[in-house]
């Protein structure tokens, strides 16, 4: 009797051992059904609002905590003016906020929120992904690192600190080459294009297949360094490489302890990250609107907030300068772009002393230095891959606009 007993016992445990094995499958199938259909269906016109918005639930990410001591700002709310002029035309503030997708917009002056408004359903809670605006991040960091003494100079050589390099284009090219995009790199960076290299990146960057940094090694020089400005993603990644090389620490971690807490932050931030568990330095930074602005605010500033120098000086005049001939902004025909550029930052033909970070779909800080305003603009602009760099060159006179009307 007691065998039939201790028998029936241990095939019941068999039977749930089987069945917790079962149930844990299920729950892990299920979560990679769920990032693939969300990696499919992330840039689809009906959805991209809602993808947008706190993508770091949905694919691998790494957390960069706030602090304790947050900067706040003040609120001297104002009404956004009427119109604007692109192209000798007149048109309408309200327009262009709805025709590019708006999410979010602030604009602020010195320490104050001048205008602070939420659409498509998104709050001020939530974390917006900046896909390309991560590079100004970057850049930010890179110029603390260098201020700390990790990386001894921008004239180094990205391979000084990643010596796996050497067997890509990026063999021979410098920090500083690598920073304003000049590394002669051979890069596609189409985004309409499926098989670009900028969106296989992409790809990986949401954990799908292997490393970015596989990638990276793979690509070949096509120019000569230092001697044409072409916009490549991969240069990011390869700064971002270099920061934890030569710092010792992931990104996530220097962000939040040489940036994020030290600024004041109110919102946790994250970093998407690949299949390793290496953060997309090109464009994985993920943060709320405000917290945006503190950024911008902070490079207003030069670096300085929370009554210490969080950013170099010298670090942010360096990187809003186009200190070079093919860096210079307008018809230029050593740059694939009208906009200058500096250290991951884009510099406007113009007198007005702004400059602003650019990310697709319609993301953006920007800074008129004279003005002393910070405008942060996140977007879900469904038409970016038919008239995205119009768009982006129309956005820049709705800044200088609010800026001018509001900056009085």
């Amino acid at each position: 009797m007691n065998i039939m007993k201790n028998k029936k016992r241990t095939f019941i445990k068999i039977v749930l051992v089987f069945l917790c094995l079962l149930l844990t499958l299920a729950a892990f199938n299920y979560k990679t059904i769920m990032r693939i259909y969300h990696g499919i269906t992330l840039f689809e016109d009906s959805r991209l609002s809602e993808n947008f918005r706190n993508l770091d639930q949905r694919f691998p990410a790494v957390k960069v905590a706030c602090g304790e001591e947050i900067f706040y700002l003040k609120q001297d709310l104002r009404d956004l003016p009427d119109e604007y002029t692109f192209l000798g035309e007149r048109r309408s503030v309200s327009d262009f906020i709805e025709k590019t997708g708006t999410t979010g917009l602030l604009v602020a002056k010195g320490h104050s929120i001048l205008y602070e408004e939420y659409f498509n359903g998104y709050t001020h809670t939530d974390r917006m992904i900046t896909w390309s605006v991560s590079k100004s991040v970057i850049s930010a960091l890179v110029g603390i690192a260098v201020e700390e003494g990790y990386i001894f100079s921008v004239y180094d050589l990205v391979t000084d600190y990643v010596p796996s390099l050497s067997a890509s284009g990026y063999n021979d090219v410098s920090i500083k080459e690598v920073l304003q995009m000049s590394s002669g790199i051979g890069f596609n960076e189409d985004y309409s294009d499926r098989n670009s290299d900028v969106n296989q990146m992409g790809s990986r960057s949401l954990g799908f297949g292997r490393s970015l940094e596989d990638l990276l090694i793979t690509l070949e020089r096509e120019r000569e360094p230092g001697t044409y400005n072409q916009y490549v993603s991969s240069d990011t990644q390869v700064l971002g490489m270099v920061l934890r090389e030569a710092t010792g620490v992931d990104i996530a971690q220097y962000t939040q302890e040489k940036l994020w807490k030290p600024a004041g932050m109110e919102f946790d931030a994250y970093w998407l990250t690949d299949s390793t568990g290496v953060e997309s330095a090109f464009g994985g930074f993920n943060a709320s609107l405000r917290d945006l602005a503190r950024f911008g605010i902070l490079y207003l500033n030069y670096g300085f907030l929370m009554d210490r120098q969080i950013i170099p000086q010298k670090w942010i005049e360096d990187s809003i300068r186009a200190d070079a001939a093919h860096l210079i902004p307008g018809d230029n025909s050593n740059s694939d772009w009208v906009l200058g550029y500096g250290y991951q930052w884009w510099i406007p033909d113009a007198e007005e002393n702004d400059y602003l970070a650019i990310g697709i779909y319609g993301q953006a800080i920007y800074i008129n230095l004279d003005r002393h305003i910070v405008i942060v603009k996140t977007s879900a602009y469904k038409d970016y891959n038919v008239d995205g760099e119009e768009m982006e060159l129309e956005s820049i006179e709705f800044f200088r606009h609010l800026a001018l009307k509001m900056g009085l």
